[in-house]
């Protein structure tokens, strides 16, 4: 990836909804350029897709809370059946699977602290290969909207 797909993927975090005239404009190269390195960055994998920032009060998700989940036994069925399923839980915005103490973090959303609660007890607690979880509510988030590329190590 050089500097002009850097400056694409900046540009495009900031307002994906910016026309491919108006993009091209703004890093000082033809319209056709442009829209084919567009193109190619979704190819690669690069851009995977383009979304809306939505504010979770407005959906009616003014409480978030991070849930770190420990399943046993530990195997890759049980795993990957736990993810999937999180996944589909009308409260789970994110399933992160991880290594170390907590094999899987949730982030969830939801009414309030009522509702926090009934998740935790009617959805988490009963189910059997969850052996411990702990819940940390979210006071404030601040986001990097605008990740840029770290350096390689062979540019260090």
């Amino acid at each position: 990836m050089d500097e002009l797909d850097s400056a694409i993927i900046r540009l495009l975090q900031t307002d994906a909804r910016q026309s491919n005239r108006e993009l091209a404009r703004r890093l000082g190269i033809a319209p056709s350029t442009c829209l084919e390195r567009v193109r190619a960055l979704t190819r690669r994998g690069v851009i995977r897709g383009y979304h809306a920032d939505i504010d979770p009060a407005a959906l009616n998700r003014s409480t978030q809370a991070m849930v770190s989940v420990q399943v046993r036994p530990l195997s890759r069925a049980v795993i990957n059946a736990f993810k999937q399923s999180a996944a589909e839980l009308p409260e789970v915005l994110s399933v992160f699977v991880l290594a170390g103490g907590d094999d899987f973090l949730l982030h969830v959303a939801v009414q309030d602290l009522d509702h926090l609660h009934s998740f935790l007890l009617d959805r988490l607690s009963k189910r059997k290969e969850i052996v411990g979880f702990r819940t940390s509510v979210i006071f404030q988030q601040v986001h990097d909207a605008v990740p840029e590329r770290l350096p390689s190590p062979t540019e260090t």
